[in-house]
């Protein structure tokens, strides 16, 4: 398991402290890459380093982005966290199964555990670009966690994993190389929802109702960059049959 090629992404943290703890908890556990996506001012304070120790220098290597998008672009496998469930909320895993997963992936597979605002989490348009939702079983009667501590859970789950898997035993890793990146999905899921809609398939008022769902398929089938074309070109085939029949009118 190569932790070079897993990111921990924080979508707009707004405590200072908290970031300096995260960089903390990141470093026990043997992990560098940190993405801020639009983080509080104070990101880089004394409070801040104060807090992150000894792994006061991940604060200034922390890579900076405006959107969630644009921070996933070049991860092939991005785990969102959420306490809540509802309608486009489900079917979530643990911190446990989650470090299984990523077990199962090879080195060359990059990989985002996304963690959302210390009050409300990730919104569900962020959860949407995840391919996995995951979260950590608590007592209901105080269900959320510090920042900090939720990301040392799924960090000694990795880490366990990775010391404890025996090698011979272990399947085949897929091959990261081969899984689209969070780019290439993007722009495919753009290309459906601008055709789909041209069709009358989707409903223009609300197109993204009906591609949640094919997210969650995709996100479950793991796309590599040729699914990603195979599934471009058949949308490319109905845009050229499109635009043979507006020129026969």
């Amino acid at each position: 398991m190569n932790f070079e090629n897993i990111s921990i992404i924080l979508v707009e943290p707004q405590g200072p402290i908290n970031i300096g703890a995260c960089c903390r908890v990141m470093q026990n556990f043997g992990f560098n890459d940190l993405r801020l996506v639009n983080p509080c001012l104070e990101y880089k304070s004394k409070d801040a380093r104060k807090m992150a120790l000894h792994a006061k220098n991940m604060l200034k290597t922390a890579k900076l982005y405006e959107t969630l998008k644009s921070a996933l672009e070049d991860c092939n496998i991005a785990f969102g966290t959420t306490r809540r469930s509802g309608k486009y909320r489900s079917n979530f895993i643990t911190p446990g199964i989650t470090a299984k997963k990523i077990q199962s992936y090879d080195d060359n597979t990059k990989i985002a555990l996304v963690f959302g605002r210390e009050d409300t989490g990730l919104t569900t348009d962020e959860l949407k670009i995840c391919h996995k939702f995951v979260t950590i079983p608590t007592n209901d009667s105080f269900a959320s966690m510090n920042l900090s501590h939720a990301i040392g859970i799924f960090l000694y789950e990795i880490n366990n994993v990775s010391n404890t898997t025996n090698n011979s035993e272990a399947p085949k890793p897929i091959d990261g190389q081969d899984l689209a990146n969070g780019k290439e999905l993007e722009q495919m899921y753009a290309h459906m929802r601008k055709t789909l809609i041209r069709i009358e398939y989707l409903d223009p008022q609300n197109p993204d109702h009906l591609l949640k769902s094919y997210r969650k398929i995709f996100g479950k089938a793991e796309l590599t960059s040729r699914d990603v074309r195979i599934i471009r070109g058949l949308i490319s085939k109905i845009d050229w049959i499109e635009s043979l029949k507006g020129n026969s009118r």
